[in-house]
């Protein structure tokens, strides 16, 4: 007997909610149907996926076969929508993963000019860090990827975009920004600073050692952001994300910060739709972004 994606449906389901009960309503299942579902899946592996006979604690092989279970279930649900949006597009379908800040300033002149210049065409955009954006275009969810610093992948084109100065994002009375003095490395190490992701991309020494004494990391933008807005925390960002911050935080090169962030444009070497992915590429990299 070989494992479906239904069968995985129906663990994840009951995995989540720890009984059958709760399992089958949302499956829109009888319990009994669940019950026989799980035991065709443990029969088949040869091992039993929870501990005891209530659905409540997975046993360490159902703990590994979630996380996996999961990420197929959610991969398959997201290429038959795909697939349902190709085949009710009458100009087909692209994709786009994009880290955040830059997704603000790419997605909506790429949304007005692609639908205008392939009436019906379906997009579809999704905004998340770089390793995700990587997943995408490696798992075939995404047709065009925007991410910071090189990642060269096999099938995928990798194109320099633009490239922007890092500096320091904080309060905007905090007094890092007020005063005359531009802030220094040491200012920051000093300071309540908080870690992100961009953060790996800087290569000076004196932050290279900075940051691994940082106690709090943020991956999430918003998140990040809010925090250092109530004026107790600072930390270190591109500097097209200061067109999107509020009015309430501020940006401030450094006096001895020189790295730049590079930003990569990543195309599929062989999309579905040649033509509006070579379009949407051309439009991404004529325009003037910083």
């Amino acid at each position: 007997m070989a494992i479906k994606i239904e069968m995985l449906r129906c663990f994840c389901a009951v995995a989540q909610t720890g009984n059958l009960s709760e399992a089958a309503d949302r499956l829109g299942r009888t319990q009994s149907a669940v019950s026989m579902t799980l035991k065709h899946l443990e029969s088949h592996l040869g091992k039993k996926l929870f501990v005891g006979e209530r659905k409540n604690h997975l046993s360490a092989l159902g703990e590994q076969v979630f996380e996996m279970s999961q990420k197929q279930v959610r991969q398959f649900d997201q290429t038959v929508q795909s697939i349902e949006a190709a085949a009710h597009s009458a100009n087909g379908l692209i994709r786009i993963a994009s880290v955040p800040s830059v997704a603000a300033l790419v997605f909506p002149s790429v949304l007005e000019h692609m639908t205008r210049r392939f009436p019906g065409l379906k997009v579809e955009l999704r905004d998340t860090d770089t390793q995700q954006v990587l997943d995408a275009l490696a798992e075939g969810k995404a047709d065009l990827g925007i991410v910071s610093g090189l990642h060269p992948m096999k099938g995928v084109q990798t194109i320099p975009l633009f490239e922007d100065q890092f500096g320091l994002v904080c309060a905007a009375d905090h007094p890092l920004i007020t005063r005359p003095a531009p802030p220094t490395v040491d200012d920051v190490n000093a300071a309540s600073f908080v870690r992100n992701a961009l953060c790996d991309l800087i290569q000076t020494p004196s932050f290279v050692q900075a940051i691994e004494d940082a106690d709090i990391t943020i991956h999430n933008t918003h998140s990040l952001i809010t925090m250092v807005r109530t004026g107790k925390w600072v930390t270190i960002l591109p500097q097209t994300v200061a067109r999107f911050i509020p009015q309430s935080t501020a940006f401030r090169a450094f006096s001895d910060l020189p790295d730049k962030r590079q930003v990569y444009l990543c195309v599929k070497e062989r999309p579905r739709f040649q033509e509006q992915i070579e379009e949407c590429s051309a439009f991404i990299l004529n325009r003037k972004l910083i």
